[in-house]
């Protein structure tokens, strides 16, 4: 079984509702956030295009940051989901340095990182994450992954231009893309 996130690209807009919702539900301080908000242009004057895109933990197949934890602390659950045991952490950052997504944080209060756990709690009482549920543009969506594809179509992706090469770690993320995604040398658009 794999689970995942589906993101709606053509439907996102960058409103960083996601994160609010994210660092709300877990109780993030400061710039501590498990999911990021991103606008980006591409092209120049005047040909310029946009797109924005939300990021958080993909719960791969292959976790680099499960594979490299030298504590166990990261795991994955038997649902798919790659979670994270805080009293087993020693705050190392192998985790952080492992991910190519750049998810893993160090929570320097508390000496450790912490991650995006799919918001397993609320899963568990069949509710949506938070991020999910606070999308107001419905850009995002969690399930298994042969689900999302039935419900979204075939024509997902799970690359883009602001993406790393899927095949380091089989992401569980499908990406329903626009054209400004996919080509071109993409530039962050400063908040």
């Amino acid at each position: 079984m794999a689970i995942g996130f589906y993101v709606d690209v053509t439907r996102c807009t960058g409103c960083r509702a996601c994160e609010v919702a994210c660092k709300d539900k877990n109780r993030l301080s400061g710039g501590m956030r498990f999911r990021n908000a991103h606008t980006y242009s591409v092209g120049s004057f005047p040909d310029v295009r946009a797109f924005s895109c939300t990021f958080s933990c993909n719960h791969c197949d292959e976790p680099a940051c499960v594979a490299n934890c030298p504590t166990g602390a990261m795991f994955k659950s038997e649902d798919g989901a790659v979670l994270h045991q805080d009293d087993v952490c020693i705050g190392c950052k192998t985790c952080v340095n492992s991910c190519p997504y750049q998810v893993p944080v160090i929570d320097e209060e508390q000496g450790i990182s912490r991650k995006c756990d799919s918001c397993i709690a609320i899963r568990t009482a069949s509710g949506q994450p938070a991020c999910v549920a606070g999308c107001p543009n419905r850009a995002l969506d969690f399930g298994e992954i042969e689900d999302l594809k039935a419900k979204y179509g075939e024509d997902l992706v799970n690359e883009t231009t602001v993406h790393p090469d899927p095949s380091m770690t089989g992401p569980s993320l499908l990406i329903k893309v626009k054209d400004a995604a996919t080509t071109g040398e993409p530039t962050e658009v400063a908040w």
